[in-house]
């Protein structure tokens, strides 16, 4: 197995403590993220489902002779818009587009800047010291 951690999670000369700090301050932001799209996303297809369960709703007032309630359902709820001319598949869309896409490229022109493009120097970095080097289960990479 492997004993020295890859390239790609090497510190580059001349890149100090607080650099490395903060670019893994920024990966951390990065994933949360990564997490908060994620949510972003459950609440679309939730949200989705729920529209679509409506239906079988309204199909059950029908049947229970409550044509009003089923009416109401259909011309109000079904098929409204989350937001303001929006349905939650634009949410995600524009999140995607602006601020998701934004905070990617600031997070990758910050490595690139500072330390030509690797990642997670700072978590590397954590495993190295935290690791016992040279006994199973604590190698640096799995080949």
């Amino acid at each position: 197995m492997g004993e020295a951690p890859k390239p790609q999670h090497t510190r580059p000369d001349g890149v100090d403590d607080v650099t490395v700090e903060a670019l893994g301050k920024l990966s951390e932001a990065l994933e949360v993220i990564e997490e908060a799209r994620g949510l972003l996303y459950t609440w679309h297809r939730r949200t989705g489902e729920a529209d679509l369960a409506l239906d079988d709703a309204v199909d059950l007032f029908r049947k229970a002779g409550r044509d009003d309630i089923a009416e109401s359902i259909t011309t109000d709820l079904i098929g409204r818009n989350v937001l303001e001319g929006r349905w939650t598949f634009q949410v995600v869309e524009e999140y995607d587009a602006g601020y998701y896409a934004a905070f990617k490229e600031h997070e990758r022109a910050a490595r690139e800047a500072l330390a030509p493009g690797r990642t997670h120097l700072f978590e590397a970095e954590m495993k190295e010291e935290r690791r016992t080097h040279g006994r199973r289960h604590h190698e640096a990479t799995p080949d």
